[in-house]
């Protein structure tokens, strides 16, 4: 369906564009800047709420709201937008994070100008990476992202940015030459006429040897992102020195990019490939899950543990993705969307203790449940959904997964015992890092309010954001059906390419 209105494109620019006013600002106007800034999310996320309702529609598969320009015409180079099922959740859960986040950030006092000009940068580029209809732009969006994160880190970071900003940027760029040769050589093979469109990319073939070298270096650039083992080590280094509204989009919002790549490219235009490596990935992303647990276990930082806690939780979109189940990729998908939110909401909480304690470090805490019950609460009941907590949405997700393990009957009985074993072992370990996390902040020793004065409970704001985190969450575990639908007939119908290699 082609839309009239380029509502994509005015999604992907506006803010975009909008951040190109707050250089002209106040210089000393903080509080203008902030809600400028929040004005313009929020802008944003009711257009997509309006496209959502008024323009996508569930029951079709295809891809919708398409808008082609013509960029680069010697090289065939366009902007093609696009939407469909597995876009779509993506997008809302990138409007509904960034928006919190931009919220979240309002302690933020230094450079208020620049710092909300590269979050509002950033969302652009989310957008426009989930709507990418040309492979050569959905790289380009991929790397939008690294200087905003970078300058992000370097200036409101903690003691080691620089050294976390530039791990960041290596990994992250190393891993995107990986994507930029695989785009370049699929769109230039085997045809006179050169073509970024993964519309054409789909319906093209090639040599099995070939297909297996694009999806490896595909997977190298979408293992940095997600991430896999052995490419996360970036990822807590740069959790513990980001600002907490900086964590909310890393943990909500840019891991997930590499599921979204691993979907998009490597199962609907390499099925041959992700046939042959699916096993592979339900035992790398198996592991991950015990192997995060163990290491989240033993970090003294609180960000860091959380952040080998997002490892771990990624390990089940990994298996979800080599399930080549819909039960699987409903659980994958879902995971996604569920750890999007908890994961954003454990940084903001974790990000308004430092605040109020001034450490990340477990050992310096303690006692404070009394001084600040509502932290408390809150903390306490994202721990639990993150845990998987029957009723909440991590709990359904994860259940998917397994499912999509169990249904699968080309996988051995031997196999997937030993999949949900070690999986399960996984399982079992996350209350216990989660309830040893909550026991030694908020139990034992008591941090006095005459030795920290900034020991004060949420106020309205930080209230408003938690519960706004917590709804969608409790919703989605409680009534699935919230969204599945959105994805349900795209994953039917990639995975009908799939019956046809057996």
């Amino acid at each position: 369906m082609i839309s009239n209105v380029p509502w994509l494109t005015i999604i992907v620019l506006f803010p975009i564009l909008a951040s190109m006013v707050l250089p002209m600002l106040p210089k000393n106007g903080s509080r203008i800047v902030r809600w400028y800034a929040l004005g313009i999310c929020i802008l944003e996320f009711l257009l997509i709420l309006y496209i959502f309702y008024c323009h996508f529609r569930i029951d079709d598969e295809s891809i919708q709201l398409i808008e082609k320009f013509s960029w680069i015409g010697s090289i065939h180079f366009h902007w093609v937008l696009g939407i469909d099922g597995l876009s779509m959740g993506l997008v809302l859960l990138t409007g509904f994070v960034t928006t919190s986040a931009v919220l979240a950030a309002w302690p933020v006092t230094q450079n208020t100008r620049l710092f909300y000009l590269l979050m509002l940068a950033m969302y652009g580029g989310q957008i426009g990476l989930f709507v990418s209809r040309d492979i050569l732009l959905f790289f380009l969006m991929w790397e939008l992202e690294l200087i905003p994160i970078y300058i992000l880190l370097c200036m409101w970071g903690g003691k080691r940015r620089l050294y976390s900003a530039t791990k960041f940027l290596l990994y992250t760029a190393g891993g995107s030459i990986f994507l930029l040769i695989g785009a370049l050589t699929m769109s230039f093979y085997g045809t006179g006429v050169s073509s970024f469109d993964l519309q054409d990319l789909t319906n093209r073939s090639y040599p099995i040897a070939l297909e297996v070298l694009f999806y490896l270096g595909f997977l190298i650039a979408y293992a940095v992102k997600l991430p896999i083992l052995p490419f996360h080590t970036w990822l807590p280094d740069t959790h513990g020195e980001a600002h907490y509204s900086t964590s909310m989009l890393l943990a909500g919002i840019l891991l997930k990019m590499g599921g979204y790549g691993l979907i998009r490219i490597n199962m609907e235009l390499l099925p041959n490939a992700h046939s042959i490596f699916a096993s592979w990935l339900v035992l790398f992303g198996a592991v991950q899950i015990v192997y995060a647990s163990l290491i989240s276990l033993s970090q003294r930082n609180l960000k860091r543990r959380i952040a080998y806690s997002s490892i771990s939780h990624m390990g089940f979109v990994i298996i979800g993705i080599g399930s080549l189940r819909n039960t699987g990729l409903d659980g994958a998908l879902l995971q996604m969307i569920s750890h999007g939110l908890i994961g954003a909401a454990l940084f903001f909480l974790a990000g308004t203790c430092y605040d109020r304690t001034r450490t990340h470090f477990l050992d310096q805490l303690g006692g404070i449940a009394i001084q600040m019950p509502r932290i408390f609460t809150m903390f306490s009941i994202f721990s639990m959904a993150s845990l998987a907590l029957p009723g909440m949405s991590g709990f359904v997700s994860e259940l998917l997964v397994f499912l999509g393990i169990v249904t699968n009957p080309d996988y051995s009985l031997l196999f997937k015992s030993s999949v949900l074993i070690v999986a399960t072992i996984g399982v079992i370990l996350t209350p216990i890092y989660f309830l040893s996390m909550l026991r030694r902040i908020f139990y034992g020793y008591r941090i006095s309010n005459s030795s920290n004065p900034y020991l004060i409970d949420f106020g309205p704001r930080e209230i408003f954001i938690s519960i706004c985190l917590f709804l969608p969450i409790l919703g989605i575990g409680l009534y699935p059906n919230i969204v599945l639908p959105l994805w349900n007939k795209k994953i039917i119908s990639i995975l009908s390419r799939y019956a046809f290699l057996k």
